[in-house]
């Protein structure tokens, strides 16, 4: 009887460092799929994609999804982010390399749903040019291209 209860309590002892480090091993693959949750595409050399916007994006809570993607800019640049699409109605927005949102647009000058914007860059970094629908739109194709402007 005293060697039943000497064994339960080893197994007990036992059990306890195997759940730890069970809980511990699936601890580091939701750690490691969280850092890969949010990845900004980068934007291609060509500095314009051809892209999708679809469900499998981040919702923005209204009902619509955006697509983020990185691109370089350097203090003193002039920009112009152009957002086309014939399938959505388009917002894109600048956001800081420190995620503040520095300038945005729903609908451009040519009284489309396509957006446009303008802005000159203050600060050398990696910024994020997001797209994203308006409202309940939904997502399709698009075209988004950012130009660095030259003085003439």
């Amino acid at each position: 009887m005293i060697i039943k209860a000497c064994a339960t309590g080893l197994s007990r002892m036992m059990l306890l460092p195997l759940t730890l480090l069970a809980v511990e091993t699936s601890f580091v693959p939701s750690a490691i799929a969280q850092q890969r949750l949010y990845n900004p595409i980068p934007l291609p050399p060509s500095n314009q994609v051809s892209d999708t916007l679809s469900e499998r994006d981040i919702p923005t809570g209204d009902g619509g999804f955006a697509r983020d993607y990185l691109v370089r800019f350097n203090q003193g640049d002039n920009i112009a982010i152009d957002l086309v699409s014939d399938q959505f109605d388009t917002i894109v927005t600048l956001m800081s390399p420190e995620g503040a949102t520095l300038a945005e647009n729903d609908d451009g000058p040519d009284g489309t749903t396509n957006s446009l914007l303008f802005t000159r860059i203050t600060q050398t970094g990696n910024y994020i040019v997001r797209v994203r629908s308006f409202g309940e739109t939904g997502g399709g194709a698009f075209t988004l291209r950012v130009t660095r402007l030259r003085p003439i």
